[in-house]
């Protein structure tokens, strides 16, 4: 049986003991029935991988001995991807939940000119970051930001290599003929695309376009395409 393996945020370097939040408690005790003397692997997603065993099984402050800790360098690969919000927030969770699944470096929501939708529960889309990350067993928590406005985005972000996807019949470079660096942002547009506008000034910012394919992709469907064939593995 695979040790259970959770994220604890406080969980500093060199503990000796340390008492588990109340939900990773109370997941232990109530849901997985775990004892004192059962293992489980904690990390705190800035790259520490915590051994540990139960002393105390509480529902509420579960008290594990650490046993042993590794430090695990980032990938060199990073990868920004500036998504447009969706009308359906569903379907910005999926995205979400498999770009941190694949290791994605930083995720910024984007509010363009044909965004619909512009809410977003910030705390609800970081614990969805959070399962993703330890359904995988990772180490490194993607940074999720706050919403920007595309063009903020454009002034504020930059990369040795910068990327924006779109649907005008414009010289675009297919993904797949794209030498991709190890530091790069992707931009994904919303419903209806990016206004020609803001495919202008990007491309005023040296941007390269690219196309993604002949079938015109829904926004995640583009968002996790493009990332499956850039990040290296």
């Amino acid at each position: 049986m695979a040790v259970p393996y959770f994220y604890e945020a406080q969980l500093t370097s060199n503990p000796s003991v340390y008492t588990l939040s109340e939900e990773t408690s109370k997941h232990c005790v109530q849901v997985l029935r775990m004892k004192a003397g059962d293992r489980i692997d904690l990390t705190n997603g800035i790259g520490q991988l915590f051994e540990a065993t139960i002393q105390i099984a509480d529902k509420k402050n579960t008290t594990v001995q650490i046993d042993a800790q590794k430090s695990m360098d980032p990938t060199t690969q990073k990868i920004t991807l500036g998504i447009a919000l969706l009308k359906n927030a569903t379907r910005l969770e999926w995205l979400l939940e498999k770009a941190t699944e694949m290791g994605i470096h930083s995720i910024v929501p984007l509010v363009c000119a044909h965004t619909i939708h512009e809410r977003f529960k910030t705390e609800r889309m970081q614990n969805i970051l959070q399962s993703a990350m330890i359904q995988s067993q990772q180490v490194w928590l993607p940074i999720l930001s706050a919403p920007i406005a595309f063009e903020q985005f454009l002034s504020t972000y930059t990369a040795s290599q910068k990327l924006i996807a779109h649907c005008e019949p414009q010289e675009k470079m297919n993904i797949k003929n794209v030498t991709v660096s190890d530091d790069c942002i992707l931009l994904i547009g919303p419903e209806g695309d990016f206004s020609p506008k803001e495919i202008e000034t990007a491309l005023n910012q040296q941007y390269q376009a690219i196309d993604l394919g002949p079938t015109r992709l829904r926004t995640e469907t583009a968002g996790l395409f493009a990332l499956s064939v850039l990040k290296k593995f």
